[in-house]
């Protein structure tokens, strides 16, 4: 077997290993911690490239050591919550640590923009960004969305634009770059059932988790790092579009049985199970009968190196 897909097997086993042990509430993991250290990856790259052409077992065993020991150190440094103390100077050439006090606005955040019954017609597009953040849809609101942030979180803007062709946008999005900030936490979403939804995703590394299957989606994007997506469409509407775009991630998708379904996977050396498709091509798969399906949805898969799984109930 070849080295490099040896050395990507053991990310991939990393990557799930750490998502299982936190799913089971073993660990708690901050990727945001980890996250900044992406350029190590370049190194082992690089490291890999120039031991490759070396046909010795030496060099492998080298090269999958250098790998194993920066994936425990991440391992130890992705449970420590992410620091805020910084070290300040005093003038005398005295030095000790800060701690930032968190503002009482950012600790518990309720955000709620009201539903505007006028409004049901319109095209809904909600936007949602972050790293080392959870989000979960919790559920049905009378109100056109609700979000609640947890005291662990960093703080989060939603903001309400109206366009001049009557397309609501929402944003919700960390609150930006300044003294205090820290990823992590969790973030529960409400939406309003009523409008017509379209849902952009795009975060770092993180969790996502949302049952659509009472919502009118007519496209879900999703742009992630190292994450976990799993996702629940439904089939109230004649045709939806799934992309998924990710780079190391755990993808599972489930689907309605009454719905033809045709995915389209790019998906380099991910793995992929597709329960209750027919195989059309080497990247194309379809539901039976999926030509004469009322509903349709369109999945389309782009990772390098993730798993990417879809199911019908």
């Amino acid at each position: 077997m070849k080295l490099d897909r040896i050395m990507w097997g053991i990310v991939l086993l990393f990557i799930g290993g750490v998502l299982l042990l936190e799913n089971f509430g073993i660990i708690d993991f901050y990727w945001s911690s980890v996250w900044r250290f992406w350029p190590i990856f370049l190194i082992i790259a690089g490291i890999n490239i120039l031991f490759s052409r070396s046909k010795s077992q030496l060099a492998g065993v080298v090269s999958i050591a250098i790998l194993v020991i920066t994936l425990i150190l991440l391992f130890f440094k992705g449970q420590r919550n992410p620091d805020r103390n910084r070290i300040v100077h005093d003038g005398l050439g005295n030095q000790g640590l800060e701690t930032s006090p968190v503002p009482e606005e950012f600790g518990e955040q309720r955000l709620s923009i009201p539903y505007d019954a006028d409004s049901v017609a319109k095209k809904t597009i909600l936007n949602i960004s972050g790293a080392g953040t959870s989000f979960d849809l919790k559920g049905h609101t009378d109100s056109l969305i609700t979000v609640a942030s947890n005291q662990t979180g960093e703080p989060f803007l939603l903001i309400n634009n109206l366009s001049t062709d009557s397309i609501t946008t929402l944003n919700l999005k960390p609150k930006g770059k300044g003294e205090w900030k820290r990823g992590g936490g969790d973030v529960d979403i409400n939406l309003n059932t009523k409008p017509n939804w379209e849902i952009y995703v795009k975060i770092g590394a993180g969790t996502f988790d949302f049952d659509l299957a009472d919502y009118k989606v007519r496209t879900f994007n999703f742009d992630g790092g190292a994450a976990a997506l799993e996702l629940k469409i439904g089939s109230l509407l004649p045709i939806t579009d799934v992309n998924v775009k990710t780079g190391m991630a755990d993808v599972k998708i489930n689907i309605p049985t009454g719905s033809g379904c045709q995915i389209r996977a790019k998906t380099g050396l991910s793995s992929k199970e597709f329960t209750g498709f027919i195989k059309i091509s080497d990247n194309i798969y379809e539901t039976p009968g999926y030509k004469d399906s009322k509903n349709k949805i369109f999945i389309n898969f782009d990772g390098g190196l993730s798993s990417f799984e879809v199911n019908r109930y």
